[in-house]
């Protein structure tokens, strides 16, 4: 395996990983900065009630992403097995 071979592998993997991460992640900030703004309106300062929406958002988002997600990480998955003869020269 040649030093530009294992880079882009590498880049691919995380490309992949950011790509996988950024719906849940962006749900999660979205619903917390909607929730704060509602406390801050409201002065109601719950610890549950930062968490549950938050929970229960981020649930919805990977139930409905969740097709999406298996077939990017088999796709990679199989391009990397397909490419493991590559690895070994």
């Amino acid at each position: 395996m040649n030093p530009e071979f294992a880079a882009e592998l590498i880049k691919t993997m995380m490309f992949q990983a950011v790509t996988l991460a950024a719906p849940v992640l962006v749900t999660a900030m979205v619903v917390g900065l909607a929730v704060s703004l509602f406390q801050a309106v409201t002065s109601i300062h719950e610890q549950t009630l930062t968490f549950v929406p938050k929970a229960l958002g981020i649930v919805a988002v990977v139930v409905v992403l969740l097709p999406w997600m298996l077939r990017t990480v088999i796709e990679f998955t199989a391009a990397v097995i397909e490419r493991m003869p590559q690895m070994v020269r």
